[in-house]
């Protein structure tokens, strides 16, 4: 059964349908829920709701775009919810960071298992903003409007993140963050 067929069937609520949606996109939006997850489990959780809102809405779905990006973008939506939900983001009045003081990673020089680890390992509110902005390609404005937030803290919590990814890969790789006394 193909992919159109399969998501018929789903609109006609049929549970085989469903499971084989389920595990043809299962391991790529877990990938996408562990970006916009504090934890594994979370993760989980996030999944298993992310597929039972897209089942629920699957009826909505007009085979206009992939249906691959509509689901993804529910299941963005939905851990962001839960993470608006659980925790407020800080609100910067500014930083005065400039665009062009906001440092390059240099992500060629370390693996992308060690480069995820310590994207993983922001603090929630600059991984949000990076994922969004960095990896899923939202710009300042949509994902200030994702996060009820100003695009001036999406910029600022995105420098902030970038330094501490920057800072975070600069040791990994032994190059000194730490200005020299001599």
């Amino acid at each position: 059964m193909g992919l159109d067929q399969l998501i018929n069937a789903c609109k006609n609520n049929d549970a085989k349908a469903q499971e084989q949606i389920y595990h043809l996109f299962a391991p790529k939006f877990f990938g996408v829920c562990l970006k916009y997850s504090a934890n594994y489990a979370e993760a989980e959780d996030n999944l298993q709701d992310g597929f039972i809102i897209i089942f629920q809405k699957i009826e909505q779905f007009q085979f206009k775009g992939s249906f691959e990006g509509w689901a993804k973008r529910i299941m963005i939506n939905n851990a962001l919810q839960k993470y608006r939900t659980q925790v407020r983001f800080l609100e910067v009045v500014s930083d005065n960071i400039a665009e062009d003081e906001i440092p390059e990673l240099d992500d060629e020089s370390v693996s992308l298992d060690y480069l995820m680890q310590i994207i993983q390992e922001l603090p929630d509110r600059y991984r949000m903003v990076f994922n969004l902005y960095v990896l899923d390609g939202y710009s300042h404005k949509e994902v200030a409007e994702m996060l009820n937030i100003t695009t001036g803290t999406t910029k600022s919590n995105l420098a902030r993140a970038r330094m501490i990814l920057k800072e975070k890969i600069d040791l990994h790789t032994g190059k000194n963050t730490i200005p020299s006394t001599k």
